[in-house]
């Protein structure tokens, strides 16, 4: 197989689920799996011998589990693309993010039932996207000249463009809110944008990261522990309130809605059809926010797969709001911030370290 393919190594402690995920990787065009390993400490011998791109990696595991094997990644500073499999349960959830803290490029989720057709098209329809990522890292790679490792923050750098209508420069209100969404690399994102506001801020800060259930509670606790506001899970009804950060619950559009006397603003939770194949869906928040917060909007796109959240950036800066994206040499996969910047919409491009400070820029 030529040297573009993606090498890829299953470690998991059940032989079903090894072969589950063997299986699957050998229908994705360009990979190669070049070994299974049934535990920690097998993974990590195989890993030093076979050298592969990437490594599907079972978190819970007796003796040596995954979280352990990617601290000893780390400290041998191996680079290898880690796609972590999880279980849907709290423990996994804390486990996972723990995972993603240590260098995880993404994670998916062990079916809870139904029949091996259907697993296997579910584990195949998660995986193939973060393969076809890992591939497209690969290549940029390869590209590259050596220097600062892929994925790391580069040196602060901000540009700002000239977006049409100059929002960001003309307009004299400051914003009453800010709404960011993300995806892949966006837990380990938020852990950097998140605890760096003030504990002052006077804005409600609405989130979807794309996480499945009780995930994003998991994420929630850990924001929270880690920052000078508040961040919680979001619950249907509640009020938005300035200096608390919500946080879309796995499974669930979040969007505001006004109270019945006008008076407030609250959240609604809603099991309305996926949004761009996300529930929830950052478009989804954003044209809530559009509509709701006419020309006192700030809207954040970061680090993500795929497109969602355009579309609602478009309406958002159409009634005035700032638009802030990531830039590309942070985003560990430059999807989501791509089509607003290549569209001219994004006011502010900053990488991972700013934006915080630019976000803070813009509310009041």
């Amino acid at each position: 197989m030529a040297d573009t393919a993606i090498r890829a190594l299953v470690v998991d402690d059940t032989a079903l689920f090894r072969k589950i995920i063997t299986d699957i990787l050998k229908t994705i065009p360009g990979v190669e799996v070049v070994g299974a390993a049934p535990d920690g400490i097998a993974a990590l011998e195989k890993i030093a011998s076979l050298k592969p791109d990437m490594v599907t990696l079972d978190i819970e595991m007796p003796g040596m589990n995954g979280i352990e094997v990617l601290e000893k990644l780390r400290e041998r500073r191996v680079d290898t693309g880690v796609i972590v499999v999880s279980t849907l349960t709290t423990k996994g959830g804390e486990m996972t993010l723990r995972a993603l803290e240590l260098g995880a490029f993404d994670f998916i989720t062990k079916p809870q039932s139904g029949s091996m057709a259907e697993n296997m098209e579910s584990v195949k329809g998660a995986l193939t996207p973060l393969v076809h990522a890992l591939a497209k890292r690969k290549e940029i790679k390869s590209l590259l000249k050596p220097g600062p490792a892929f994925g790391r923050p580069a040196p602060p750098r901000t540009q700002t463009t000239s977006a049409p209508g100059g929002a960001f420069s003309t307009r004299r209100d400051k914003s009453q809110i800010v709404a960011i969404g993300a995806s892949t690399g966006g837990p380990n994102a938020l852990a950097v944008v998140v605890p760096a506001f003030p504990a002052n801020i006077s804005v409600p800060i609405l989130i979807v990261q794309h996480m499945p259930p009780v995930f994003t509670a998991s994420l929630a606790k850990s924001l929270d522990e880690k920052s000078a506001i508040h961040v919680k899970e979001a619950e249907d009804g509640e009020p938005i309130a300035p200096g608390t950060a919500l946080i879309a619950p796995g499974g669930r559009h979040m969007k505001v809605e006004a109270s019945h006397d006008g008076k407030t603003r609250l959240i609604r939770l809603t099991d309305d059809p996926p949004v761009n194949s996300c529930r929830p869906s950052v478009d989804y928040l954003f044209t809530s926010v559009a509509r709701h917060y006419v020309g006192r909007a700030t809207g954040v796109i970061m680090t993500g797969m795929g497109s969602d959240g355009f579309e609602g950036l478009k309406l958002m800066k159409k009634n005035g709001a700032i638009v802030i994206a990531q830039d590309e040499q942070t985003s560990v996969v430059y999807g989501m911030p791509k089509g607003p910047a290549e569209a001219g919409i994004a006011d502010v491009i900053a990488p991972l370290g700013a934006l915080a400070e630019q976000i803070v820029k813009t509310v009041k």
